[in-house]
């Protein structure tokens, strides 16, 4: 009895090192999404995938400017962006879509800046073992653009 207890404590300690890994080598989940002007995090970001598609949305807003607060109170709007989005709560807007895997990477999408309301091209790389984000935000070609590292939330 003793050893079918030890075998069934080791698989179950090896399926969850196993779920744990899985959960880091993919975009998926909650990201702590790090201004690369301030340093300080400013939303965290839930990235979700939809049949093959990744696309992330704004689940809550932090360290909001002086500013931010004097004009939209604790709920800021999107009110630089176009059609459906412009003057829409950022908290709960979808900001990246349409994302997919190539490699080691994912791009193909785009990812929508709330505080100047321009869509870019966007290209994920997860880093420090699945912990880190890299967040490419650009036009034409990846060499011309920003970006920003965000950190697992999960």
């Amino acid at each position: 009895m003793k050893s079918i207890l030890q075998w069934t404590l080791a698989l179950g300690l090896a399926c969850t090192a196993v779920s744990a890994w899985a959960a880091n080598d993919t975009p998926v989940g909650h990201w702590k999404q790090v201004d690369d002007v301030s340093g300080k995090q400013k939303s965290v970001i839930e990235i979700t995938d939809n049949g093959g598609k990744l696309q992330g949305k704004v689940m809550q807003l932090m360290n909001l400017s002086a500013e931010e607060t004097a004009r939209d109170g604790q709920h800021p709007v999107c009110r630089k962006c176009d059609g459906s989005r412009k003057d829409q709560p950022i908290e709960g807007m979808v900001i990246m879509w349409d994302v997919s895997k190539d490699g080691d990477v994912w791009d193909g999408g785009k990812i929508l800046d709330p505080k100047t309301g321009k869509v870019y091209k966007v290209k994920l790389t997860l880093t420090d073992g699945g912990r880190k984000l890299d967040v490419r935000g650009y036009i034409g070609f990846s060499l011309i653009g920003r970006s920003q590292v965000w950190e697992r939330a999960d």
